[in-house]
């Protein structure tokens, strides 16, 4: 495997389970020293990838909080002694007909994915700007077209997509880069809320699944690593689709 980071200092966020999982392994297995972050406990993640002679640490908060996210966002980089890189892939999601959907759930969605990751890049960019390093945040199929029963998901992904090409375009020339990895149908827990509501158009569903079937957190995290090292030093303001054709 590459060492693109070795000694360098990284936060990811959605590292209890899933592609967060994945990658903060992935970028610890390349050199990384990594704050592992969730709203869950990230223990098992930090276990893991001190068991393979990585280096990391947890932290729990929940990244639809601003203020908590600074705290974290603060406390990491003293931990790390600087930051280089942030990989914003907390998420949630759930499919509901939008004539049924209460507020609560609406706000939630957006709080926690486009929210929590501009919350997270604003406290993190005083660091990048130093360091000279990166983002890369988490679109979706469903930030790049419409999906049905998706509303609120599609809304916070299409938001990702254009608060990472506003980033990047703020801080062109500042020497940080800003992308975004758009997953299709991965093989994670949040698949789970995925639930279709009842008496579904299976018609509609097939624009959401790939003949390739579901990608693996695994095969995510090297995009993501890609994304996040030198050798993407030209890529800024890109979103990066790995959804099995699901957008050709």
């Amino acid at each position: 495997m590459d060492r693109r980071f070795v000694d360098k200092r990284v936060i990811v966020t959605g590292t209890a389970s899933g592609i967060g999982r994945a990658v903060a392994q992935r970028l610890a297995a390349e050199g990384a020293h990594v704050a592992c972050v969730d709203l869950a406990d990230p223990a098992a993640t930090v276990a893991a990838i001190k068991d393979s002679s990585g280096a990391a640490f947890g932290l729990r908060c929940d990244v639809s909080d601003a203020a908590a996210v600074k705290t974290m966002v603060d406390s990491a980089a003293v931990t790390l002694g600087g930051l280089d890189v942030l990989c914003n892939i907390a998420g949630i999601g759930k499919f509901w007909n939008s004539h049924d959907w209460e507020p609560s759930h609406f706000d939630k969605i957006l709080g926690v994915n486009l929210a929590g990751t501009y919350y997270c890049a604003a406290a993190a960019l005083p660091y990048l700007l130093v360091s000279k390093g990166n983002i890369v945040n988490t679109a979706s199929t469903a930030g790049i077209m419409g999906q049905p029963w998706s509303a609120a998901y599609c809304a916070s992904k299409g938001g990702v997509v254009m608060l990472t090409k506003a980033l990047a375009t703020e801080y062109q020339g500042s020497g940080v880069r800003v992308n975004a990895v758009a997953p299709g149908g991965t093989d994670t827990n949040i698949i789970k809320s995925f639930a279709p509501p009842t008496d579904p158009n299976f018609e509609l569903m097939k624009k959401m699944i790939s003949p390739m079937g579901y990608s693996s957190p695994e095969i995510m995290a090297g995009v993501f690593a890609f994304v996040a090292s030198d050798e993407a030093s030209y890529m800024t303001g890109s979103i990066v689709a790995m959804d099995g054709g699901i957008t050709a």
